[in-house]
Order: C-alpha cells, then structure tokens, then sequence
C-alpha cells in the first residue's frame, strides 16, 4: 500500500507518503505561499521513496475545515495529481487529524476534543474516540460554532483518558478556561499529512475510495458556497 498524503488547512503546509509502514514526510510552518511549496515537497518525498504518482494505491488530503484558501489548495492539488495519475483518493478531516496525533503520542489518551481556530471570533471543532483499530473515530459531527457553544458528547466525563487539542484554546483562552477542569491536558497542534496517510489506511483497505472529482473541500461554514470542485 503507497498512500500520497497531503494538507495545507493550516500554517502547516505538509507532505507524507506512506509505502506500508514507513513514513517519508515534509512539512513547514508557512504565514503564506502553501502552493509555491506543496508541489516541490511532493516530489521530494516521491523521489526519495523511490516510487512514482502512477504507482500510488491512493491520494489523501486534509479535505477541512480550515482555512478556506488552504483547504481549496489541497483539494485542487489532489484533483489535478489524481486526473494525472489515474490514481483514486481520499478526503480526510483535518480535526480529525489533530486528534489521531494525541492518540499516537499519548497511549493514555482515550478521547480528544479538538478546537482549531476559525477566526471570525469562532472555532472548528469536533469530539473523537480511540477506536478498536486505534485510530481517531468521530464522535456526533465536525461543527463551526463560537467558543461558549463547543459542549462533549452525552455520558462524556472528564478523566485522565480526555484531552483537549488545537489552535482554538490558545486563540480563546475563556475555552481553555472552561474545560480545564475536565481535559487532562491541551496541546496547541496542527493538522499533519503524516496523520492524514495514517487515517486514510482503513479507507484504502475497506475500498472507499474516490475519484479525483470528488476531492471535494468542506468548510462547515454555511455562508460559504461553492460552486464547483475547488469552490470560489
């Protein structure tokens, strides 16, 4: 299995190729210019992989929410290698990114709530569970919302095993704040496209795969419309 992964939601603009168990991978903290870099880091770790676009099993992308920009970036790149290559993908959630890398880092972590910042006074956040495989798991939906309203599933308690990750609780310290009491612990992370190959592995060997017309960008946000594959 050879899993191209890429994302550019965040400052983080990175790489990761995934050839069964070993990770190749690049990523810079960027203020801008993601699309002069993404391509240049792709061909980086392809070459050093010694493997080729067309022998590829599959293209993951951080598919958002985040930065509109950046997420219309990958799912554009993702679009475009995908047509080139004849190689099928798949779309992955940046949050649930941040969450699969508490997981991996803290074998005592069991749930992850993750808020990145959204702007706008607003943050994107989701809850996700360890699941039997390991990997992060969605808990309810992925929701845009201001800070107050970011709320835990029902029968969620706080505990050891409850950790809190993101931009989102640094940017707005009253969420921080509110939840401290319940989160053993907040990290201040980014989406990774190291995470993003690791969480498209089940995709891949369950089959769901897509084709390169629908690396499709999701912004949660309702007043965003998009009108065509990479929206506007």
């Amino acid at each position: 299995m050879k899993i191209l992964a890429l994302d550019t939601a965040t400052e983080n603009c990175s790489v990761a190729l995934l050839v069964d168990a070993q990770l190749t991978a690049r990523e810079r903290l960027l203020e801008r210019g993601h699309a002069g870099c993404i391509l240049a880091m792709i061909d980086e770790v392809l070459f050093e992989a010694g493997t080729s676009l067309a022998g590829l099993t599959a293209i993951a992308f951080g598919r958002g929410p985040g930065s509109f920009t950046g997420v219309r970036l990958a799912a554009s790149v993702t679009q475009g290698l995908a047509h080139g290559s004849g190689v099928p993908v798949v779309p992955v959630s940046d949050l649930a990114a941040v969450a699969q890398r508490v997981l991996a880092d803290d074998a005592d972590a069991d749930r992850v709530l993750v808020c990145n910042d959204a702007r706008m006074r607003q943050v994107y956040w989701g809850c996700y569970a360890r699941s039997a495989a390991d990997t992060a798991e969605l808990v309810g939906e992925e929701r845009v919302s201001d800070p107050p309203k970011v709320a835990l599933p029902p029968g969620w308690p706080g505990g050891p095993g409850l950790r809190g990750a993101g931009t989102g609780f640094a940017a707005y310290p009253e969420l921080a704040g509110a939840f401290s009491s319940l989160l053993a612990g907040i990290r201040e992370l980014r989406p990774r496209a190291a995470e993003i190959a690791i969480l498209a592995v089940p995709e891949v060997a369950a089959g769901r795969l897509r084709d390169p017309e629908e690396a499709l960008p999701v912004y949660l946000r309702d007043d965003v419309v998009q009108t065509g594959p990479g929206g506007h």
